[in-house]
């Protein structure tokens, strides 16, 4: 699978977890922010382990 999309819904509360798992693809500072430039294949694993942590599931993934 790959992933084509992230979005960040408006529950974020930018705890800053997605970007200790992944910094090349999400940086956070009033809320999560996603670097669309960054290899979403390249970090696959990292991607899905940030959406599966975040405690308020607010990264959302487009497979």
């Amino acid at each position: 699978m790959e992933i084509t999309e992230i979005k960040i819904s408006d529950d974020c509360i930018a705890c800053g977890n997605c970007e200790s798992v992944c910094p090349e693809v999400f940086k956070v500072n009033e809320k999560s922010e996603v670097n669309t430039k960054a290899d979403f294949k390249k970090h696959y694993n990292e991607i899905r382990t940030a959406a599966r942590e975040c405690p308020v599931e607010a990264i959302i993934l487009k497979l």
